[in-house]
């Protein structure tokens, strides 16, 4: 592996990325992208890749309310693959507050000096792993993982960023609701995590979820049943009741 070097204090490379949007082929200028903006970028071996669809993109989506309230653009992806794949994995990830742009030649990624060869892994030419904090276009701070072999994942994560940025910044509950259609109990407990704003992600009895690892989780088998912070909170009625205490 060639010796990665940080650049903080230089200028994003200048390129054009070719991106489909539709049926229609769009292209976007790094220039355009970055100027008079703050930006936050992380970059990623692949879509599709364990670690990047399991980990690294999620919790910058998750995240993405929190950068914005501490003065961040947008937050982009960039990986070496071409456009149809990277619409494609961010359509599988439901990863919308997160620009996904493709590199596929790899120009922007040889420019950062981010390049490496993972031809042992049949992937070719690919981005190291990475994240940076970009303000008009100036790189102010990069996060390079350790070159060691494999895929080190241990400073390109969201959380990582976002305590540079602020390190006082308010992350959110982590919230997730069991639920099944037509359930009326269930749209009361959808309004009431909306009122109190927290997000949260919805889990589809039958689609996402049985009424094995409903009871495996919950102890129970009604729905809704909600988890906040890794807590089980319970039904809409006692959902009510642990908001009113907050």
């Amino acid at each position: 592996m060639s010796n990665l070097v940080n650049i903080e204090g230089q200028h994003v490379p200048s390129v054009t990325w070719a991106t489909r949007s539709g049926n229609d082929w769009v292209n976007i200028n790094s220039d355009d992208l970055f100027k008079g903006r703050t930006v936050v970028v992380f970059s990623l071996p692949g879509a599709f890749t364990p670690t990047c669809s399991s980990t690294h993109l999620p919790r910058y989506n998750e995240l993405a309310k929190v950068f914005a309230q501490n003065g961040i653009d947008e937050i982009v992806c960039i990986s070496v693959n071409d456009t149809f794949v990277m619409n494609a994995w961010a359509a599988d990830q439901e990863c919308g507050n997160i620009r996904m742009i493709p590199d596929g030649n790899g120009d922007f990624t040889k420019g950062m000096g981010m390049l490496v060869d993972k031809a042992d892994l049949g992937f070719g030419p690919r981005s190291w792993r990475y994240s940076m904090l970009v303000r008009d276009g100036n790189i102010e701070k990069m996060f390079i993982e350790p070159q060691k072999p494999g895929d080190p994942f241990e400073v390109s994560d969201a959380d990582t960023m976002l305590n540079y940025i602020n390190c006082n910044a308010a992350l959110p509950q982590s919230v997730a609701l069991f639920t099944k259609p037509g359930c009326p109990f269930c749209a009361k407990a959808k309004e009431a995590l909306q009122q109190a704003g927290l997000e949260y992600e919805e889990i589809l009895m039958g689609r996402d979820a049985s009424i094995t690892s409903l009871r495996a989780v919950s102890g129970r088998e009604t729905v809704p049943q909600v988890f906040i912070g890794g807590s089980h909170i319970g039904g809409s009625d006692d959902l009510e009741t642990w908001l009113a205490q907050q």
